[in-house]
């Protein structure tokens, strides 16, 4: 999970390769990258694990060179937003 997070975030480099490339097109999708969180949390991560590494890559500063890409915290706001519980459900749990 955390791999996946960090490669989503991180981007391509500025040398990649025309492999690379084309793997980032097929794979670096928000869609696919939900699909693998998704299965790492059908097999024992849990969504809090997830949001909680998606807050060490904003405050840690072992991550500052992924943050200084352009667009990655809007990278994480968009896996953050789809694993985040909504405010409905939270609204129906109190009734």
């Amino acid at each position: 999970m955390e791999k996946t997070v960090t490669k989503f975030v991180t981007g391509l480099s500025e040398d990649a390769t025309m492999w690379e490339k084309k793997q980032n097109t097929r794979y670096g999708k928000i869609s696919i990258v939900c699909r693998q969180i998704e299965y790492d949390i059908k097999h024992g991560v849990t969504k809090e694990q997830v949001l909680e590494y998606i807050e060490k890559i904003r405050t840690h500063s072992g991550f500052l060179s992924v943050l200084k890409n352009e667009g990655s915290l809007n990278m994480l706001d968009q896996i953050k937003v789809h694993f985040a519980p909504s405010m409905e459900k939270n609204f129906a749990l109190w009734r």
